[in-house]
């Protein structure tokens, strides 16, 4: 196995990071614990060099994809109906997602040992975890304090089948190299090519 295929290979070696195994039947519980993951590969992109900073960003970029597409079609389809000012809540959450996708973009072009890379990285990834400290404050709290547990654990099932769905669609074609199948499914969901 090539150093281009290290990261894959981790990846499909821990079940727990993949979306959609995650045992978490409580939503928030779930969504924190998504949080926390892509916080640590933010970290390995920091951490890595070369092909493997590529890959690292590679496996990033497929997380956040995939997270904040079944969080926007379920969790904040909820927030923005069911929570007293849930319009208000989610459009800012929405908006300060789009800024740091937008972020993530600028990224794809560059060379990922360039400083350009390394100062629009930094730039992302505190938009990024801005996002996450007011989604966890504003809109989970809300949420875990509005719904029953019965109803935290069926969010929780169905944003893991739309995980798991999200997931499938990301998968590169057999024979494919993981970033080139990446960059084919993150297109479609607006999520640049690494």
């Amino acid at each position: 196995m090539n150093s281009d295929d290290a990261g894959w290979a981790d990846e499909r070696a821990d079940p727990l990071s993949r979306p959609g195994t995650m045992p978490e039947t409580d939503i928030i519980d779930l969504l924190m614990r998504q949080h926390t993951r892509i916080r640590e590969l933010v970290d390995e992109v920091e951490r890595y060099r070369g092909a493997e900073r590529r890959n690292a960003l590679a496996r990033l970029t497929k997380e956040i994809s995939i997270h904040e597409a079944a969080e926007r079609e379920i969790v904040h389809a909820y927030a923005r109906h069911r929570l007293a000012g849930g319009a208000s809540i989610v459009a800012e959450r929405l908006k300060e997602e789009d800024e740091a996708v937008r972020l993530l973009h600028g990224l794809g072009g560059l060379d990922p040992g360039s400083p350009e890379f390394a100062a629009g990285f930094e730039r992302f990834r505190t938009a990024l975890f801005a996002h996450f400290a007011a989604e966890e404050r504003y809109e989970f709290s809300l949420l875990r304090a509005a719904m029953s547990e019965e109803d935290r654990r069926t969010m929780a099932v169905s944003v893991q089948a739309a995980e798991t769905m999200a997931a499938l669609a990301a998968e590169p074609a057999p024979g494919t190299p993981p970033a080139e199948g990446l960059g084919a499914a993150g297109d479609r969901r607006g999520f640049p090519t690494v």
